[in-house]
């Protein structure tokens, strides 16, 4: 009897596509960032707060994933910025071969700085390889510090944590020392950012980090 291994079949595909993608965008000089985390966290609140911030220095272009709807590509389009929405129609994650069919409708010779927003999730699109060149994850406090335990892969897999909305972390019940330790217990090398779209408090930090990251991935 031949065994057809489907998930392993579908793993090696995705990541021959996604190498695909990593050596596109090597080709064209971009650097891209998945943003990951469950829905609600303040992907695109974060997105919005940050295009206008590193505008100036970096040509940004936008892959915005959902499970339906444009709602947030047409929010991030209000900022002038090329942005693609893909539709998964009810798959829980972005692929690598979605992202290459994105990054084929966008300009890329006029991006240096690629975002893709993944669909909200805490686990799925930890365990797909798009070709990105790091995986940045928020964390709002509203969700609970229990996430890191209780979803471990994504706080493994991310280069940065983002514990988001901490304008609201004096009216929920969150420990944020205790999220910080066994997040880093999980992936000590990952490093953390306290942040909040509301107020703006830590954007810069962010900010910043992007711009070493940046240098770093173009010296590497």
């Amino acid at each position: 009897m031949h065994e057809i291994r489907i998930g392993e079949d579908l793993r090696e595909k995705n990541e021959a596509i996604a190498d695909e993608n990593r050596k596109l965008l090597a080709a064209k000089k971009i650097v891209s960032i998945n943003v990951m985390s469950a829905p609600g966290a303040g992907k695109t609140s974060l997105l919005f707060r940050t295009i206008p911030m590193i505008r100036k220095k970096h040509a940004v272009g936008v892959i915005e994933g959902d499970i339906q709807t444009a709602t947030d590509a047409e929010k991030i389009a209000t900022l002038g910025v090329p942005v693609y929405q893909i539709e998964t129609g009810g798959v829980c994650h972005l692929d690598a071969a979605m992202v290459h069919s994105a990054l084929h409708q966008l300009d890329l010779d006029s991006i240096d700085l690629l975002f893709i927003e993944n669909v909200g999730n805490l686990v799925c699109p930890a365990e797909f390889d798009l070709g990105e060149d790091a995986r940045v994850m928020l964390l709002s406090v509203s969700e609970g510090d229990d996430k890191p335990k209780k979803y471990p892969l994504m706080f493994r897999e991310s280069r940065l944590l983002l514990l988001n909305k901490m304008d609201l972390a004096p009216y929920v019940s969150f420990d944020v020392e205790k999220a910080r330790r066994e997040t880093l217990e999980i992936n000590p090398k990952l490093d953390i950012i306290e942040i909040s779209c509301v107020t703006g408090a830590g954007l810069d930090r962010w900010v910043s980090w992007i711009d070493a990251f940046i240098e770093t991935a173009r010296r590497r």
